[in-house]
């Protein structure tokens, strides 16, 4: 069979440099918001008629920093304590045979832009900032909503939010319009599932700072924000 090409139409920008402190899933934390900026070819304005009676869009994107070469059939999923293994088939490891991700976004604004052309605005995205999009399409609720659906081992939520606790005088540097995304990333729990190790300082880059923290029990304090440049 003859080679499939794929090319990427944009590219989203976002609040985060690198994986870690991505959440698990999209929409899991509404407050973040990034740009899907497209390429030249794809700036006509008419490609994007109709688009704002959406509410959310599904994104088609590439793992472009999760490749390996070979194929392995079975994956440790973060999910189980990563002592478990499944088939790749199903989870939603970055490591597949086409490295494809799969994100529901809400649709905040279809900015027009003189530099960009059209720029998608988005709440709630997972990715990295930089990641390739192969395509968008309109989320449609009453075909792409399964109420009735089994989830397999991951069917229930990893549990309740964590409590932040971040002085002030910490969060000042940080623009106002970023603090709700910040907290929110930080309730989700950034660290691997199977670690839980209360005397352990972490650190996330998210929107140019860099955010130290710890975690016991139920419980996340931030010991420090600043800049990275």
């Amino acid at each position: 069979m003859p080679a499939v090409e794929m090319r990427p139409i944009a590219h989203i920008h976002t609040d985060f440099s690198e994986k870690f402190g991505i959440p698990r899933q999209s929409g899991l934390v509404e407050a973040l918001t990034a740009r899907v900026i497209f390429q030249p070819e794809y700036r006509d304005p008419s490609a994007f008629r109709g688009l704002e009676g959406f509410s959310h869009l599904w994104l088609i994107w590439d793992f472009s920093q999760a490749r390996r070469t070979g194929f392995s059939p079975t994956v440790r999923p973060p999910r189980l304590g990563g002592n478990k293994r499944l088939g790749v088939f199903a989870t939603r490891s970055p490591f597949r045979p086409n490295p494809i991700g799969l994100s529901c976004v809400r649709l905040l604004e279809v900015a027009h832009t003189p530099q960009d052309g059209p720029v998608l605005v988005v709440g709630g995205a997972d990715l990295l900032d930089g990641t390739p999009i192969f395509d968008i399409k309109p989320y449609l609720p009453y075909a792409d909503c399964k109420p009735e659906a089994s989830g397999g081992f991951a069917a229930q939520p990893k549990g309740a939010d964590l409590e932040v606790i971040c002085p002030d005088a910490l969060l000042a540097p940080v623009p106002a319009d970023k603090r709700p995304a910040l907290l929110g990333v930080l309730a989700q729990d950034p660290r691997p599932q199977y670690q839980d190790d209360p005397g352990r300082v972490y650190g996330m880059s998210f929107a140019g700072f860099e955010v130290r923290f710890q975690v016991e029990g139920a419980r996340l304090t931030v010991l420090g924000i600043k800049t990275k440049f």
